[in-house]
């Protein structure tokens, strides 16, 4: 469409699409590797890509909050210790939540004494082919070499191979790009909704050129801000279907956003064993979701509990002693009465 008064020749239709946003994952990357692959023939690649289970943490808000929670609540239970710290074991904690393998490095000072325990990244830590060994490559040409013994593995048993661990949330992993998708698809839909939201279809012969220009600036003017502004046209002679206003979309789709938004939020929630009201969903109903308090003890029952047992079991057997020891999971003000009452 030209600005011009006059057409010399008919136009050509011309339809074009707008560019998508990008997905934090695209569809076939995160399952890269199916089995554990040699690299340079000595050391075992992941199983699932590393790279691509660090991307979705960032895919679905609800796979990254319930994971950000129980790592945030296993560090908060731990006891430090000065072979220990705190910080290394929130982190300890994230990278086994999020790849199912954690790494504990033990150096040696100048005299052969064990020092402080330290993190490996478990994204870049392989292990080697005699499955004694680990190495740290951050890239596939890059290989730092742990002292033999100095490593602890701590990892998510697979039923399928014994070199590393795999996350029990796979699963859930198409509901998280759902998730994402949905949400993608419904910000294309608004920022390109300002941009073709209707076809103003004329075939009233009553207006001349000047009105038509005049519309078409009255309708360039509505768009920016105040955009939300009803326009008055005014055609004497006009017919009846003269004008007609012909929506490309509604402003309501029908594309079950929140349907799908809610599906895949508790799908991920379920692979995680996180009850929705501890991660600050809101109850879609009047009656909410029970009882908060009763949710936050079978949930430390249940999973925080058993998390610190096998996390506990596997760095205190590394070290010869007991280095790691959590507290119980327990509600400040709540569950201290109870405790006293049942003494």
């Amino acid at each position: 469409m030209t600005d011009s008064a006059t057409v010399a020749a008919p136009q050509a239709m011309e339809a074009f699409t707008f560019g998508d946003p990008e997905a934090v994952l695209d569809r076939r990357e995160l399952f890269d590797y199916f089995e554990c692959n040699l690299i340079h023939n000595e050391w075992y690649e992941m199983p699932v890509s590393a790279d691509g289970l660090s991307r979705m943490l960032r895919a679905g808000v609800h796979h990254a909050s319930a994971i950000q929670f129980k790592a945030q609540v296993l560090a908060s239970t731990f006891k430090p210790h000065p072979m220990l710290s705190r910080s290394t074991m929130l982190k300890v904690c994230k990278d086994y939540l999020v790849f199912a393998n954690a790494y504990l490095e033990q150096p040696r000072n100048v005299l052969g004494s064990g020092m402080q325990l330290t993190h490996s990244l478990a994204k870049y830590t392989r292990r080697h082919r005699d499955l004694q060994r680990f190495g740290f490559m951050p890239k596939w040409n890059e290989v730092h070499t742990f002292r033999r013994g100095s490593i602890c593995h701590i990892m998510d048993p697979d039923v399928d191979q014994e070199v590393y661990g795999v996350p029990q949330y796979l699963a859930s992993l198409q509901s998280s790009l759902l998730n994402e998708s949905a949400t993608l698809f419904r910000r294309r839909y608004y920022t390109n909704g300002s941009h073709a939201g209707f076809i103003l279809y004329m075939t009233d012969p009553s207006p001349n050129q000047a009105d038509v220009d005049s519309l078409r600036a009255a309708l360039k003017s509505s768009k920016g801000i105040g955009n939300f502004r009803n326009l008055f046209f005014h055609s004497p002679k006009g017919e009846k279907d003269g004008i007609k206003l012909i929506p490309i979309g509604e402003a309501t789709a029908k594309d079950e956003f929140l349907n799908i938004k809610n599906v895949s939020r508790d799908d991920q929630l379920a692979a995680h064993r996180v009850p929705p009201e501890l991660i600050g969903v809101v109850p879609g109903n009047a009656a909410g979701f029970g009882n908060v308090v009763n949710a936050a003890r079978v949930f430390a029952r249940n999973e925080i509990q058993p998390l610190q047992t096998h996390l506990a079991a596997a760095i205190n057997d590394f070290a010869g002693e007991e280095i790691c020891r959590f507290d119980t999971y327990r509600l400040p003000g709540v569950d201290e009465p109870l405790a006293q009452e049942l003494k």
